[in-house]
């Protein structure tokens, strides 16, 4: 049957990342945004000017005690999470239970029950949920896959990451709700499923037991006092204390960053621009991760949230050579606290002012090594952002586009990707490996 009206969706959170699905919505004929759920009408209001930016009519903001209700009332057919990480599976399951088709921000939840009730809704209604996990569509990412795939290095070996959060974007978990673990999950689980879920779909593989330490080494207040770098204020907005702390986020100084924070602190209390060497923070900023996995290959992940310049590393160690990837996507940070395009708070929108190089390295044995040619960027995550809209949505113009769909990580991907997370957390617990099984038993055997 051909469908004669656009896809009605309805967006859940409209905190800055919201942008990316709201406008990329707006601009596709197949698809409107027809409501908005967020604690915050002023968030909601700033999301309907960006909708009538893009010539689309305005969004209705719903109720919050309504959702379930709304979802039939208002013909939902797609539901795209991007509130509060812990939030997630309290809109994705009464969505899959409602039919629709579910589009959630990484990572796919913050727990491993969560996680579970999320799987088994999936199972039970037969219905679509989608992990929206950028870093897949990034060219040179997809490249790397490539490579991997034609045998370039021969059987994969082993795999080495190591990400760099520099002192602007790195501190920036610490200034919100991410610095709490109830809520993020932490870093191994908030950011790095990113790139646990690359390694996974690099790898075809899946982790089957987790290592690992992690520590709050530089930021939070005992940390701050050791080193000599805290100042004492609970929030940088109004505070003389923080005008020339070079940690501290001027939100005034930004027109988007006060729209949805500082403007809308009336409508929910919630403070974006926190001292980060203040408590509590229940997070850790340094962590040490070793994944084996179940063909035998094993990666070491190393996260620093304290770098001074951004971007990663990775070599991947095979039968036939070596693969060296390394990005800049920040050479280095000026002490400043006004909000520069790039700066962390902004992360992803337009390439960091000192932005540096993007170098992929194959290293075959016994013969000399090849610079591999890279469509590199740093705007919208690497190009990532526009090429996941197209194969989540389809394209601008109308167009399916469907080879990309391939490449969406299903809600299986999404309990993978927070598999060694989960477990290392645990690790850092227990001081012990965390077989993936004792996490997510029902991924165990498929």
């Amino acid at each position: 049957m051909t469908r004669t009206r656009p896809l009605r969706a309805v967006v859940v959170g409209t905190g800055h990342r919201a942008r990316t699905f709201t406008r990329g919505l707006a601009a596709r004929p197949g698809h409107r945004v027809v409501a908005l759920r967020d604690p915050s009408p002023t968030r909601m209001a700033f999301h309907n000017r960006l909708l009538a930016e893009e010539g689309a009519p305005p969004a209705t903001p719903w109720d919050p005690q309504d959702f379930v209700a709304l979802l039939g009332k208002e013909e939902i057919d797609e539901v795209v999470v991007t509130t509060v990480d812990a939030e997630h599976d309290r809109y994705i399951v009464p969505a899959l239970r409602a039919g629709c088709r579910v589009v959630t921000e990484k990572p796919m939840t913050v727990d491993a029950e969560r996680c579970r009730r999320i799987l088994d809704t999936v199972r039970r209604t037969g219905t679509s949920l989608r992990v929206a996990f950028n870093y897949r569509f990034n060219p040179v990412h997809q490249r790397v896959r490539a490579l991997l795939a034609e045998g370039a290095i021969g059987e994969v070996l082993s795999v080495h990451f190591e990400w760099l959060l520099d002192v602007r974007h790195g501190a920036d978990y610490f200034r919100r709700w991410h610095r709490e673990k109830e809520r993020s999950g932490g870093l191994l689980v908030h950011k790095a499923s990113h790139h646990f879920d690359l390694v996974n779909w690099w790898l075809a593989d899946r982790p089957s037991e987790v290592f690992g330490y992690g520590r709050l080494a530089f930021y939070g207040p005992d940390a701050g006092e050791r080193h000599g770098l805290r100042r004492d204020y609970e929030r940088a907005h109004g505070s003389r204390s923080a005008q020339d702390d070079p940690f501290a986020l001027d939100l005034a100084a930004h027109d988007t960053l006060r729209a949805l924070y500082l403007d809308a602190e009336g409508d929910d209390g919630y403070v974006r621009d926190r001292n980060v060497f203040g408590g509590p923070v229940t997070i850790e900023d340094d962590m040490a991760v070793l994944v084996r996995y179940t063909g035998g290959a094993t990666l070491t992940y190393h996260l620093t949230a304290y770098s001074p310049w951004e971007g990663y590393r990775v070599m991947v160690n095979g039968s036939a050579g070596r693969l060296e990837l390394e990005v800049e996507e920040s050479r280095w940070q000026p002490p400043a606290t006004t909000v520069a395009p790039g700066s962390g708070a902004v992360h992803g929108d337009t390439a960091a002012p000192h932005a540096g190089s993007a170098r992929l390295t194959l290293r075959p044995l016994w013969r000399p090594p090849v610079e591999v040619p890279l469509n590199a960027s740093h705007e919208a995550h690497g190009g990532g952002d526009p090429r996941m809209l197209d194969a989540l949505f389809g394209t601008v113009d109308g167009a399916e586009a469907v080879p990309g769909e391939r490449a969406t990580a299903t809600e299986r991907d999404g309990a993978l990707a927070l598999v060694a997370g989960l477990a290392a957390n645990r690790s850092f617990e227990t001081g012990r490996p965390v077989r993936a099984e004792e996490i997510l038993p029902d991924l165990a055997g498929e």
